[in-house]
């Protein structure tokens, strides 16, 4: 048998490591104890099982240390196939479906009674913790039609935290589908990343976390170690503007953009392809993927300050 001299790599190393780990997330739990962070939720973070899993678990630790979570979820890839399954064709323009009577009923189907209970069974093996929502309940979110020749596709007009705060108030986690309604009841399916920006600024919540399929904001989308680790709102809008950012990751950095111009702490673009993403983000020094603050990057605390982060 080998003595602690010969082989001392796992009797003091490995707990060591695992100390020192949660030492570094001692200030961040302090720091965000009692606030509230909106996680999307989306892309192959969702799709795969693994993840899920993992995701289910982070989401349940920041709840476990005092961190009121509520997480915001989209499902175009599982809208998109119960449509071909149904043999209802989808055509999109400008990358937004064209969303018809058909295809909306298949979009509430999926979001609120597929994929958002999904989420919440995976939450609840930790406990009875998440309450699924839609965005029709209780006038959460209020909608009106973003372009006739989309059909029922929307925009966020208005936010009534309401229901989210009582549910945060009693300790709940609100895992919300992105199915807001019009003042006469008629339903639209609204961009998740919108959504999320919305309902952070509405709850003004301490950050806004969105899993991607990236590693984060790149500055040069063809060179895969350009990421930017932290940027202003402001420099982040000149790039939109100058045409630098372009696809998918539009609706994400303008609600970023949207949310930190109106209050929430920090926005977060983050690779939800690596396990326990979110945890890496929030409760370690260095951070995972691309923060978006408020203040410009050249007078801003570094963020390794958790006060800062």
């Amino acid at each position: 048998m080998p003595t602690h001299s010969e082989n001392p790599e796992p009797v003091l190393t490995s707990p060591h490591r695992r100390a020192s780990v949660l030492v570094e997330a001692l200030p961040y739990i302090q720091r965000f104890r009692g606030r509230i962070v909106v996680v999307k939720y989306g892309g192959n973070a969702m799709v795969d099982p693994e993840l899920a899993l993992r995701f289910a678990e982070d989401i349940v630790l920041m709840h476990s240390v005092g961190i009121r979570p509520v997480v915001v979820h989209g499902g175009g890839p599982q809208i998109g196939e119960l449509l071909d399954k149904l043999g209802i064709k989808s055509e999109f323009r400008d990358g937004l479906r064209v969303t018809d009577a058909a295809t909306l009923d298949v979009a509430r189907m999926v979001l609120v009674g597929k994929v958002g209970r999904d989420i919440v069974g995976t939450i609840n093996r930790h406990g009875p913790l998440a309450v699924g929502l839609s965005g029709e309940d209780a006038g959460l979110i209020g909608a009106s039609p973003r372009d006739p020749a989309l059909g029922f596709v929307g925009d966020v007009v208005s936010v009534n935290p309401a229901i989210v705060e009582r549910l945060l108030a009693e300790d709940l986690i609100p895992v919300i589908s992105t199915i807001g309604s019009d003042a006469f009841g008629q339903a639209y399916n609204i961009n998740a990343d919108t959504v999320a920006g919305a309902i952070a600024r509405a709850l003004e919540a301490e950050k806004i976390i969105y899993l991607t399929d990236v590693e984060g904001l790149l500055d040069d989308v063809e060179d895969p170690n350009s990421l930017i680790h932290r940027i202003s709102a402001a420099e982040l809008q000149a790039r939109l503007d100058d045409g630098r950012l372009a696809g998918g990751m539009i609706p994400k950095v303008r609600a970023c953009i949207d949310a930190v111009n109106h209050g929430v702490g920090s926005a977060h673009m983050i690779d939800g392809r690596i396990e326990h993403v979110v945890l890496l983000e929030v409760f370690t020094d260095a951070g995972i993927g691309t923060m978006i603050t408020a203040i410009p990057d050249a007078s801003a605390p570094d963020r390794q300050d958790p006060a800062a982060s």
